[in-house]
């Protein structure tokens, strides 16, 4: 396919900061030979993926930090991007793990270099582009599905030499991300004394907001790397699983799979987000298939089928558990669907003390709606304790 014309670039200072610096003109092209112009802000390098859009109005550097990221150029809808500064605290992982960043407008509301957007992406080795239209990309890519890009470095404008790059851009179902976003060792959080339950969770690519949560509700944490053993993860003294959101293909997961295969037979109170989800579905014999374009945002409305409750959810994932290929003599049923699209938002056991969520109870960015999956997993690690005690 021919490239189409390009539109003139915009103007650096209409759309880039001063106070951030831009580092010249740059491209973002898709593999069907779309060319969008704009202004370079990250790191001055080439990188490309497949193209997500997020349509939160805040939570960008979660978004940026978010190991689910892993592989993808994130597309932001909201007009201005860096508004509010950044605070390590919030972060979600140790680095950013996207690909690359685009966005209309880069801006910059604290003159400490730190605190910018900008300074995380480019210590980290991420570009950034702006003064894309990222509300016409997204309706691009909505007419067309999820396409391949590249964000070219600061300087390369040919847009033949664009496209064909993003052309040339790794198929995201044929990379393995989870090896490189989980961590190598086990490491614990708690503190002596700690007389809650203790959480083993398997880290695929977990968020540091999931290891706040539990400690907020008096558990403990172990974090196992993805290579953890049944016997790792089933140890005497682990009362709860949480098999952890992640990027991702779960159909690459086999070893996974089997591992969830072993704590759903244990019986300990197991919990499983996002792709930890999709993860527990395919244990229990279900398929997964990907999204047309995937769900990135934080106003997502997902009804509890039991509960009759309407939630307001965060979610950022590109595959989806097929209901209907739920075996009956699984003991799973569909608990919860997105009433945007139907697809199936969660999992529960019929007598088991299991549960999955498609969406991020942890927010981080987004709505707190499903704090109460949280509650309901350590009450059920608590009386685990106990009865083992």
């Amino acid at each position: 396919m021919i490239a189409r014309p390009v539109p003139p670039t915009p103007r650096s200072s209409a759309v880039v900061d001063p106070r951030i610096g831009d580092l010249g003109p740059a491209l973002l092209a898709l593999e069907d030979g779309s060319i969008f112009p704009g202004v370079a802000f990250g790191a001055s390098v080439a990188s490309g993926g497949d193209l997500v859009v997020n349509t939160s109005q805040t939570g960008y550097q979660e978004v940026c930090t978010d190991p689910s990221y892993a592989g993808q150029v994130v597309v932001m809808t909201y007009p201005l991007i860096g508004n509010y500064g950044r605070m390590v605290d919030d972060d979600q992982s140790v680095r950013p793990w996207l690909r690359a960043l685009v966005v209309a407008n880069a801006t910059a509301a604290v003159l400490e270099d730190a605190r910018q957007l900008a300074a995380l992406l480019r210590d980290a080795g991420i570009p950034a582009i702006a003064g894309v239209d990222t509300r016409a990309l997204a309706r691009h890519l909505r007419a067309n599905g999820s396409l391949r890009g590249i964000v070219t470095a600061p300087g390369e404008i040919d847009p033949g030499a664009a496209v064909a790059s993003a052309r040339g851009v790794a198929r995201w179902e044929d990379q393995d991300f989870v090896s490189q976003v989980s961590p190598a060792a086990v490491t614990d959080h708690g503190a002596a004394g700690d007389t809650g339950p203790r959480i083993a969770i398997v880290d695929l690519g977990l968020k540091n907001n999931i290891v706040r949560s539990m400690r907020f509700r008096g558990a403990s944490v172990r974090v196992l790397p993805h290579t953890a053993t049944a016997a790792d993860v089933l140890a005497a003294d682990i009362d709860g699983v949480i098999l952890s959101p992640g990027p991702g293909d779960p159909a690459r997961l086999e070893a996974q799979v089997e591992l969830a295969r072993a704590v759903i037979d244990d019986g300990r109170p197991l919990l499983g987000i996002c792709l930890g989800h999709q993860i527990v579905g395919r244990a229990a014999g279900a398929t997964t298939t990907r999204l047309r374009f995937g769900h990135h945002g934080a106003n997502h409305p997902v009804r509890d089928l039991e509960m009759g409750l309407v939630q307001v959810t965060a979610q950022n994932h590109e595959v989806q558990v097929v209901g209907e290929s739920l075996p009956s003599a699984s003991g799973f049923r569909v608990s919860q669907v997105n009433l945007n699209d139907g697809s199936v938002e969660g999992l529960r056991h019929r007598e088991k003390p299991i549960e999955t969520v498609q969406y991020h109870p942890e927010g981080a960015p987004g709505p707190l709606d499903a704090l109460a999956v949280f509650d309901r997993f350590v009450a059920a690690a608590t009386a685990s304790r106990g009865a083992a005690s």
